[in-house]
């Protein structure tokens, strides 16, 4: 009999579902790291929620440890790396929680709007003040939501409801998609001078970390009030402090926080035009009961019937040949979608020669899952990328051709934005060694790196030394590099494999030292 542990608090549906699958259930409630390590070496499976963490030596004593589930959407608790070193598959419920993460943050919209925490606290300590709290309307007024998935989609709907105008900042939805749900899609800045509420459901990824600052503060209208959710560390909360200290804007709500709890001296606490909660965006008892029975049913699934769903760190090779071709199509995807830049419309997946027999879901998977990261960051996974693109409009093509040119096997990807498309291919060598191979209309021969810089100019004699000389100022270690041309004295590219992140104050130092015609910082998952 399958043997799971409960480390965290979860409703009492999860022990029955799984119990009346025949499954041996340890409940513990809240563990803390050391209790949950000594304890875990005796189960195939654990269950937490967001208050266990599930660190890498907890995953390492868990010599039994098939699967970890969490009774929610994130996994920021989990070492979903180390789990995934040692064959544990890692799954979630994503949805159990939408309806209630939406409910409570327009609830913190409209205590923002109303000052209802200011004023209860006023007439609790016996003082009658109606004209400190007059608040807003939201009828006419603008709401600006800043990552249009599944949450922010029924922000939208909230909005419209209470006669309020929705204007959506969203990298990756399609205009199209943006119309069906009512939504006018802004660019970022535009959608800061615009909007009166302003409402974040983004994932913390290293673009979106302290995505909110003081220049984002400063462009809000100073009637704005800002509506945090999403992740802690999106919004800078020092500069949050001071613009309201600076009545740059005239009020927040915030559910989540840099650290959690937050210290008992934050300055956040000493501002009274600010509404707090402790992060009770899934904290309903519909929300913890859907998502408890949610990853008790997908545990019974596994131990049960050799079913697998919401994994977000597997997928399945039914090939070993097709193993090295799964990391570079993610790879070529990110790659590609970075390359291109913007909000994709589509994206195309190429089987060319030899690997054109393989099935190719699993492939194409991942080129999604590569191109859609950089936006998303760990909301993406294997298991949810193609869902995740269709939510948004995007288009995902699959083609197969025998010819692969000068190559047995050749994948491709394309990716579509509203600006045009760029399109890379790579192969795999014996070995295997993965090889990016073209980039549009250039030929190159490269090792896919975690960290890589791109550039185009004039084919003109020099040009390679004055970039070295300037990475080689800001202490850049070249790995490997690759230049290629479509003529002597046309376009050239060059692909440099490097040990660390190009900085944005270096790529500007080249872009006003070289006549670049393109500069691109990458950096690839994993």
């Amino acid at each position: 009999m399958s043997r799971v542990l409960i480390a965290d608090d979860v409703a009492e549906e999860c022990v029955r579902t799984l119990r009346a699958a025949e499954i041996d259930v340890d409940r513990r409630g809240k563990m803390k790291p050391d209790e949950l390590k000594a304890a875990v070496g005796n189960y195939e499976g654990l269950i937490v929620r967001s208050a266990a963490k599930v660190t890498r030596e907890v995953i390492e004593a868990g010599a039994k440890l098939k699967i970890i589930g969490r009774a929610g959407v994130g996994v920021d608790n989990i070492d979903v790396e180390a789990a995934s070193r040692r064959g544990v598959i890692v799954m979630n419920a994503p949805l159990g929680n939408v309806t209630s993460a939406a409910e409570h943050a327009f609830a913190l919209l409209l205590a923002c709007a109303r000052h209802v925490v200011r004023a209860d606290a006023s007439l609790r300590a016996d003082r009658w003040e109606r004209t400190p709290n007059v608040g807003v309307e939201l009828e006419g007024k603008t709401l600006g939501i800043v990552g249009l998935g599944k949450v922010g989609g029924m922000m939208a709907r909230y909005a419209k409801a209470f006669g309020m105008r929705a204007v959506a900042y969203d990298p990756l939805l399609v205009r199209e998609r943006a119309e069906v749900l009512g939504v006018e899609l802004m660019e970022f800045d535009r959608l800061l001078e615009t909007a009166d509420f302003i409402s974040l459901h983004l994932p913390l990824t290293e673009k979106t970390r302290g995505m909110f600052g003081a220049g984002e503060f400063r462009r809000m209208k100073k009637s704005a009030r800002l509506i945090h959710s999403s992740r802690g560390g999106v919004v800078d909360e020092k500069a949050l402090v001071e613009a309201l200290e600076k009545k740059e804007i005239a009020g927040a709500a915030l559910d989540v926080y840099e650290s959690e709890p937050p210290p008992k001296d934050h300055p956040l606490f000493k501002l009274d035009t600010v509404t707090l909660t402790p992060h009770l965006g899934a904290s309903t008892e519909e929300a913890q009961l859907k998502v408890s029975v949610d990853i008790a049913e997908q545990f019974v699934d596994y131990f049960k019937r050799g079913l697998v769903r919401n994994a977000v760190n597997l997928i399945g090779a039914s090939d070993p040949a097709l193993t090295p071709y799964l990391k570079l199509a993610e790879d070529l995807g990110s790659l590609c979608a970075q390359l291109q830049g913007g909000r994709p419309r589509a994206i195309e997946v190429t089987f060319l020669g030899q690997v054109a027999s393989f099935e190719p879901s699993a492939m194409t998977q991942l080129a999604v899952k590569g191109a859609l990261q950089p936006h998303l960051g760990g909301e993406i996974n294997e298991v949810n990328a193609r869902l995740t693109a269709r939510e948004r409009g995007i288009q995902i093509i699959e083609s197969k051709r025998k010819d692969a040119r000068n190559y047995k096997s050749l994948l491709s990807v394309r990716v579509e934005t509203e600006e045009g498309s760029r399109t890379v291919a790579g192969t795999v060598f014996e070995g295997p060694s993965p090889r990016i191979v073209h980039v549009d209309a250039f030929d190159i021969d490269l090792r896919p790196s975690k960290h890589m810089l791109v550039m185009t100019y004039p084919d003109l004699p020099g040009m390679v030394g004055r970039f070295g000389t300037i990475l080689g100022e800001h202490k850049i270690n070249i790995a490997r590099m690759e230049v290629g041309r479509t003529g002597r004295g046309q376009r050239a590219i060059i692909m440099l494999a490097v040990d660390d992140p190009v900085s944005p104050s270096v790529l500007e130092e080249i872009r006003s030292k070289v006549a670049v015609q393109e500069i691109r910082s990458i950096t690839l998952p994993g």
